[in-house]
């Protein structure tokens, strides 16, 4: 599985959004729809952000490596009191 999400765009789409819905509002009269197009972009941006953290960051592409080879991930150890 490759990664087809790329870190650098999510990031900067993230800030474009965050920063047009600002101006959505400061203009007179404020634009409503385009406030919540940039809302439910920003939405959009930040859960492809966390999609592209779990894979590059916080072992999905180890997990799927080890499911596709047929193996389960090893479950941390509980600890004993």
């Amino acid at each position: 599985m490759s990664v087809s999400i790329s870190g650098p765009m999510t990031f900067a789409l993230c800030i474009y959004s965050a920063t047009f819905m600002r101006y959505a509002l400061a203009v007179t009269p404020a634009n409503y729809l385009l406030f919540g197009c940039h809302v439910v972009n920003e939405g959009a941006q930040l859960t492809q952000g966390y999609r592209y953290l779990q894979w590059t960051q916080w072992g999905g592409k180890e997990k799927a490596a080890l499911e596709a080879a047929g193996q389960a991930p090893a479950a941390p150890a509980e600890e004993k009191k």
